[in-house]
């Protein structure tokens, strides 16, 4: 759930400028970073490759729905 808000944030990047883009830019880079921690966390917990499970996440996330920043 959180990397798929870090996508939605991402998308709606298209189109912005100047503050306008520079705030959605600092709201989808707090989504990311969100979305980053609990993989580590989760990740670390379970003894997993990171790398791995980050991919996996964002695989699962990216096709489920087509992107939304297309």
């Amino acid at each position: 759930m959180l990397e798929r808000s870090a996508e939605q944030e991402r998308a709606k990047l298209a189109g912005l400028t100047g503050a306008e883009y520079e705030a959605q830019w600092r709201r989808w880079r707090e989504a990311s970073a969100a979305a980053q921690a609990a993989i580590t966390a989760h990740a670390e917990a379970a003894g997993a490759n990171r790398y791995e499970l980050e991919q996996a996440v964002k695989k699962a996330v990216r096709h489920t729905d087509e992107d939304p920043a297309e």
